[in-house]
């Protein structure tokens, strides 16, 4: 390979990988264009390839990292979002099976559970019937049936501050999102640990002059993360460079991609619920956007063809959100060999995970 993004810059040279661990970077000349960047970290996926996470079985688990690999993620939280309490708990008893499994071709991180504690006022796509107020019986329930590495929640409701200091606590990266908070709330749910802001500038209070609300926050706030969808459809070109000015190396790339992504067309089901896929976009009858059917390559191509420097576009696809659910997905000596090649073109040659 030419070179490698290594630690927040450019490296010439090749890297060394020895059972599955990094042991150098630039360590002979390269040869050729192709470079090695982290792999591809994907925090908000509810399916890809034909394939629902709520309900996936290990060979489904399978069948989907087999499809992310092409697209360079290496890691990523099946993502489970607004469903009854049994549901909920099933598909985190499939995570943790998936959790551990050693032979997929992209780990799976533990769960992102979008809900139940959301705020009808800010559903967007999720059932408004499957969504309940905050609690610790609930919390304990989740916990308990499987492997949680983040969880996003309203935190202006009522016994919210109970559930996400107890997250904390527990190790299980907060995210704020489908929220009517102002900015001052906010605030409050960093001050006590939340550390993301889920589809930032999607399902949430708007941003405004003298009402900032969470993407206010995020921009502004060097302990907040703003996730973003850079689709090209979540979020408008001019407001992701603004994404990219303000808060640089804290933004966060999610696909937030369903099953029908990697897929063909057409009208999918979920929930007895039709969704209408085509050009790119997946929408409920009234219009509204009901996650993407991208890729993260594609999110990182996007970028990058809008100006936004390469370097802060893939470690906002692998280091930064690695980093959030305590990975170390870097290209250093000693880390575990989590690798995405690109070409010139930045097209996935390959991938690499831990053996």
């Amino acid at each position: 390979m030419g070179s490698a993004w290594c630690d927040g810059e450019w490296v010439t040279g090749d890297v060394d990988i020895v059972d599955g661990v990094m042991v150098a970077v630039g360590c002979r000349p390269g040869v050729g264009t192709d470079v090695a960047v982290p792999g591809f970290v994907d925090l908000q996926l509810n399916g890809f390839a034909g394939v629902d996470l709520r309900r996936a079985e290990l060979e489904e688990f399978r069948r989907v990292a087999d499809a992310l690999a092409l697209t360079g993620v290496t890691a990523f939280a099946p993502t489970l979002y607004s469903a009854d309490l049994d549901t909920y708990c099933g598909a985190l008893g499939s995570v943790g099976e998936a959790v551990r499994a050693a032979d997929l071709a992209a780990t799976v991180l533990g769960a992102h559970l979008e809900g139940p504690f959301l705020n009808p006022l800010w559903a967007g796509a999720h059932d408004r019937r499957q969504l309940v107020k905050p609690s610790m019986d609930v919390l304990d329930r989740l916990l308990n049936a499987g492997p949680v590495a983040l969880m996003t929640l309203a935190p202006e409701l009522s016994g919210a501050h109970d559930v996400l200091v107890a997250l904390v606590e527990r190790g299980v990266t907060v995210s704020i999102g489908h929220t009517d908070a102002d900015a001052e709330q906010v605030h409050r749910a960093v001050d006590r640990g939340a550390r993301m802001v889920t589809h930032c500038f999607n399902a949430h209070r708007r941003f405004a002059g003298r009402d900032p609300g969470p993407a206010g926050v995020a921009l502004s706030r060097g302990d907040l993360h703003p996730a973003l969808i850079a689709d090209g459809v979540h979020v408008a070109d001019d407001v992701l460079r603004m994404a990219f000015a303000a808060a640089g190396n804290r933004v966060v790339l999610t696909t937030d991609a369903i099953s029908a992504a990697g897929s063909d067309d057409g009208v999918w089901n979920f929930d007895d619920v039709a969704v209408t896929v085509s050009d790119g976009r997946a929408t409920l009858l009234d219009g509204t956007l009901a996650g993407s059917v991208a890729s993260m390559d594609i999110c990182v191509r996007h970028l990058i063809r809008l100006g936004v420097d390469p370097g802060l576009v893939l470690s906002a696809a692998s280091t930064t959100p690695a980093r959030l659910v305590g990975r170390d997905h870097r290209l250093a000596p000693g880390t575990p060999a989590s690798v995405t090649v690109l070409d010139d073109q930045w097209e996935v040659v390959r991938t690499i995970v831990p053996s």
